[in-house]
Order: structure tokens, then sequence, then C-alpha cells
């Protein structure tokens, strides 16, 4: 009887065991990004790029550390170039690269053709209303980013979700390829709001004169008398938002 009880006893570890490392799994299964707005000493923007270039081919190269990097070309951010890394999750920036070299390679090469760093955030993408399958690989498909940052009205969070699904269901019934995401800004901006973000995902700036039917899709899914509602919630779930576009910058990211 002991003996009976004791197995039982392991058996229940073992499964409680295996329950908690999926659980663990599936914790660990989101797409996040780090990334920060560099200044550059425009006086110095070839020595930078060297830097810069020479720094993510050999540091960030590949794998969740991989580092791509854009320039700014909307906004009042425009000049400034955006360092990004992943897609990681938190584990992986325990074994961020900082031996053999890499600190003092950031500090004395790099920094030192650089005016300013500013706003360091981590960016976790929310996949149930994202459309990003498409852009799955290590090749970019698609080198120019619009996006549209949000405040979020204090009080009314509760209804993103909502609006969002609402969103990502029209992106998706659009015919064609239509990448487009929806990340959540993971610490406190306080004044700053940039609380969250979508970004739609362009192969050229030539497709931004194809006019996508969006609304006739939002009205397709969510229902022909969804619109009045939606865009009620929108106006009162944020109090700000605003567009920058980033382009893919292949040489500072070390390609």
């Amino acid at each position: 009887m002991f003996k009976k009880i004791i197995s039982i006893f392991i058996m229940a570890l073992f499964v409680f065991g295996s329950f908690t490392n999926l659980k663990a799994q599936e914790a660990a299964e989101y797409a996040m990004w780090e990334s920060f707005y560099i200044t550059p000493d425009n006086t110095k923007l070839k020595a930078l790029g060297d830097a810069m270039a020479k720094h993510n081919a050999k540091y960030h190269k590949e794998g969740p550390h991989r580092a791509v990097v854009y320039n700014v070309v909307t906004g009042p951010n425009m000049g400034k170039i955006v360092w990004q890394m992943g897609p990681l999750n938190y584990s992986h920036l325990d074994s961020r690269p900082s031996a053999g070299g890499h600190d003092e390679d950031w500090r004395d090469n790099v920094m030192s053709n650089v005016k300013k760093l500013s706003n360091g955030e981590y960016w976790k993408q929310d996949n149930d209303p994202s459309n990003t399958a498409m852009l799955e690989g290590e090749d970019i498909k698609y080198p120019i980013l619009h996006i549209r940052y949000f405040e979020v009205n204090e009080g009314h969070g509760y209804q993103i979700d909502h609006l969002m699904d609402q969103i990502g269901k029209a992106v998706k019934d659009i015919d064609g390829e239509n990448p487009w995401g929806v990340y959540d800004n993971q610490f406190r901006q306080g004044d700053i709001g940039r609380h969250m973000a979508t970004v739609r995902f362009h192969k050229n700036w030539a497709s931004y004169d194809t006019k996508r039917k969006f609304k006739d899709s939002f009205l397709k899914v969510n229902g022909e008398d969804s619109w009045n509602a939606f865009d009620k919630g929108m106006g009162t779930a944020f109090s700000n938002s605003w567009d920058e576009i980033w382009e893919y910058n292949a040489t500072l990211s070390g390609k």
C-alpha cells in the first residue's frame, strides 16, 4: 500500500512537472523587440556607419540577438536611426552579447560618433490580432515600416483588445498579403505616452498608391452596423496618436 502511494505521488509530480514545463514554454512563445533611437553626430556619419556595421556583423548577426537598423524618415524623429534587436524574449536578455570585446567596441567605436540615445523600449507583439506570418525568416521582405503610436486614454484600456481584434479581422480579410502587427510597450512611459503601436509593413513606397478597401472588409467581418461604434471606441480609447516611417538600412545592420 505504501509503495502504491509513493508511486501515485511520483506520477503526480511527473504530471505536474510536465504541466509546469508546458506552461513555461507557452509563456515563452512570444515575440519581443528591444529598440532605441540614436541621434548621430552629423559630422561623423561615415565613422558611425562603419563602426555600427562592423559591430552588428560581429556581435548581432543572427538569432534572438540579431540587430536591424532603420532610418527614421518622417516625423519629429526624422534624421535619427533606430537600433532594434530581436525577436527575443526576456530570458534572451540574460545572454545578450557583452563579453569578448562587445561592450568596449560599442563604447569606443560606436558611441564616440553618437550625440544621444533615447527611448530605450521593449515591444511585445500581440499575436491574436496581428497578421505577420509572412514576415518570418531572416530576410527583410518589407523594408518600410509605417508605425502608428498610440497614447491610451486613462480608464479606457479595456476597449483596446476588442478594437484591435476588429482591425485585425479586417486586415486578414483584405485580398493579398497585408502584414500588420500590434505591439505593446512593456514599461511605463509617463508623460511620453507611446503605450502601444501598430505597424504596417510595405515592400516599397509605391504600395501607398494602392488603395486598400479596409472599410469594406471591416464591415464585412464585423457587421454592417459596426463602423460608428468602432470609430467612437477609437476616439475614447486613445488620447493621441501619430505616425512615423522607418526605412531599413542594410549596411548599418551588418548585411
